[in-house]
């Protein structure tokens, strides 16, 4: 069995092959469009920013009011994650890997920094504990630096973890320096391993089929999903905690640093059509333990339909346009109508409607009327709606936690 290595390098040594294989992708440094002010005195009006892909690039709305603030381009599909640092950063993945987007947060200006992580095929970016972890699946190279380091418009240096064989995977560099990282093979997946700050391998699991995913919890306890239950990583050790059912599949993690308590979507039928789910699965990382919540009648959801808010409660995103909050039990406390009714995305790339809880705030879009709406979770009610110029597809929210 090969050695998984972990290096530290240059912040411009990128492996050749994915320069090559990216040949011909989109600009590596795309213009931020419609020309972002300098920074002045009113940088700082809002404590959050939103941004929102769209068919040909991102958009930037200010978290507060909802309003625009600017526009980057960049083409093809486009995922977005928030980048953790303190100034509101956003990882764009496009074909040629993980673009920095300053969302002016801080800075007051819109636009790519130039820093763009090459990869071959650009997967999870994970930030936790101060250093971001980035996932390419196309090698199962891992690269990790600090947070904070981004937005210089340079490369920051990072260091390397070398999975055994490429696949569709995810890493976490834990507090203590070590690293949590998935097994698989173009094929299939199958566990995780733990890893030392030099790529010594500490502990295996290999009882974590189909695994996606990861999310840590109070302690820094680790979940992630498999087609068969979860695998939870705690104090060094991996306990796998089977699904009640035989195909029994968690692929997305929903959690918070000061509860114990994952959600995960839940999948029962390997030959389901469409992307709706009806059921949620809990993970009590403490007692080991998942239990299932069947929703009420007509709640639906995907896997972009589904946050945490302040108080820890689980916020559900409906097809039947209704806004739905949960305590960590799996009951319903409180149900609003925000958005018309929808149906299932054909494609998981699709446009559909999506959710992210910040604090006491679910923002929600609504692409068949290109609006995104922020809720108050409190009292369900609508306390902005904005009409965007472009259909949003996936977005993200950085910058400050209001409560």
């Amino acid at each position: 069995m090969s050695r998984p290595a972990r290096s530290r390098l240059a912040a411009g040594a990128l492996a050749a092959v994915a320069a090559v294989a990216l040949a011909g992708c989109a600009s590596a440094t795309p213009a931020a469009s419609g020309g972002s002010a300098a920074p002045d005195d009113h940088a700082h009006e809002s404590d959050t920013r939103i941004a929102v892909t769209y068919d040909g690039g991102v958009t930037v709305l200010d978290g507060k009011t909802l309003d625009t603030v600017d526009s980057a381009e960049l083409d093809g599909f486009l995922r977005v994650n928030g980048a953790g640092d303190h100034d509101g950063h956003v990882f764009v993945t496009a074909a040629d890997g993980f673009h920095v987007l300053d969302t002016g947060l801080a800075s007051g200006s819109v636009g790519f920094t130039g820093e763009v992580f090459e990869a071959t095929a650009a997967g999870h970016a994970t930030p936790h504990g101060g250093r971001t972890a980035l996932f390419d699946d196309g090698t199962g190279e891992v690269r990790i630096f600090d947070t904070d380091a981004i937005g210089t418009g340079t490369l920051p240096e990072f260091d390397t973890v070398t999975s055994e064989q490429a696949h569709h995977g995810v890493a976490i560099e834990l507090t203590d320096g070590t690293v949590l990282s998935t097994i698989g093979t173009p094929e299939s997946r199958s566990g995780v391993r733990h890893l030392t700050a030099d790529g010594t391998e500490l502990a295996r699991d290999e009882e974590c089929p189909s695994v996606h995913g990861e999310g840590a919890l109070k302690g820094e306890v680790v979940v992630f999903g498999c087609e068969n239950g979860a695998l939870v990583f705690d104090d060094g050790a991996f306990t796998k905690i089977a699904a009640p059912d035989a195909f029994g599949r968690s692929g997305n993690a929903y959690v918070t640093d000061t509860s114990a308590i994952a959600a995960m979507d839940y999948k029962t039928d390997p030959d389901q059509e469409g992307y709706l789910l009806s059921k949620l699965a809990l993970i009590d990382t403490d007692a080991k333990t998942m239990s299932i919540v069947d929703l009420p009648e007509g709640v639906e959801y995907t896997w972009r339909g589904v946050g945490r808010s302040a108080h820890d409660d689980i916020v559900v995103l409906s097809a039947d346009g209704t806004l739905n909050v949960l305590d960590e039990s799996g009951e319903v406390v409180d149900s609003w109508d925000v958005i018309e009714p929808w149906e299932s995305p054909v494609e998981w790339q699709d446009a559909h409607p999506g959710l992210r809880v910040v604090g006491d705030v679910a923002y929600v879009t609504e692409p068949a009327s290109d609006r995104i709406l922020a809720v108050d979770l409190h009292t369900g009610e609508i306390t902005a709606d904005v009409t965007l110029d472009v259909t949003p597809n996936e977005f993200v929210v950085v910058g400050a936690a209001g409560h």
